[in-house]
């Protein structure tokens, strides 16, 4: 009795399911709060291997090839762009309204977006935020590199106190939150325990924000209205790198 030999399954079919799975992946990886390698690595790595499918794909259709191909270089065209001084005033007044936009948000731990944000994320999200927005308004290839470099590495609270990779720089004031001299802080500058667990950010006028665990979302509070368990831990006083230019 003859059976009937089931057809292979081509190749473009093959590549449609690959395509399809890794585009996927990548929304996962995009939207999902946690910022570490794995997700950085499974953004990147699904891009590249939906690009390639769409490449074989489209190889009979000239024009959607030559765009594909283009696309690329679009993306990296904003990081080729000359580097220029960045105007430290500008850029704090982008950062603290983007730690604004924040307020709210849900704390998650190793989260760095809208739908999730941990205590370092909050800064280090702000800043990139601030770089991107300085890098298109002034076609600045500086801010654009600067706020890529921040988000392939990552940085722990820990690592802020640290000064890693000289993004940040010590301002040489301990104490508490509750003890410091505010008029020794400028607006943005970090608040490091010294066991290197939580940061908060001061935000002028004695009023500081951080994303809270205990509270379990990003909040607003007043150094000297508000109680708060992380106002009364040793602290050291850091200020980010590029917010310190004169």
């Amino acid at each position: 009795m003859n059976r009937e030999k089931k057809s292979p399954v081509s190749l473009d079919r093959l590549l449609q399911l690959f395509f399809v799975g890794f585009f996927l992946c990548a929304m996962a990886a995009f939207f999902h709060p946690l910022h570490s390698s794995v997700t950085k690595l499974a953004l990147l790595g699904s891009i590249c291997i939906c690009w390639i499918c769409s490449l074989i794909l489209l190889r009979k259709y000239y024009v959607y090839r030559t765009i594909l191909i283009v696309l690329p270089i679009l993306a990296c065209t904003p990081f080729l762009l000359p580097s220029r001084a960045i105007d430290a005033t500008e850029l704090r007044a982008n950062y603290l309204q983007a730690l604004a936009r924040y307020e709210g948000s849900t704390y998650y731990w190793g989260g760095e977006n809208m739908r999730g944000i941990d205590c370092s994320g909050l800064p280090r999200r702000s800043l990139r935020d601030a770089l991107l927005r300085y890098g298109i308004a002034h076609g600045n290839g500086k801010a654009f590199r600067l706020a890529a470099e921040q988000w392939y590495y990552d940085t722990s609270a820990k690592a802020l106190g640290e000064g890693y990779r000289s993004f940040t720089k010590n301002l040489a004031i301990e104490g508490t939150v509750q003890s410091i001299d505010n008029s020794t802080l400028k607006a943005g500058d970090l608040a490091v325990t010294k066991n290197g667990i939580h940061t908060i950010v001061y935000l002028g006028e004695g009023k500081w924000i951080q994303a809270d665990p205990g509270i379990g979302a990003v909040a607003i509070l007043h150094s000297g209205n508000d109680q708060n368990t992380w106002f009364d831990a040793p602290i050291t006083m850091h200020r980010w790198s590029i917010l310190d230019l004169p």
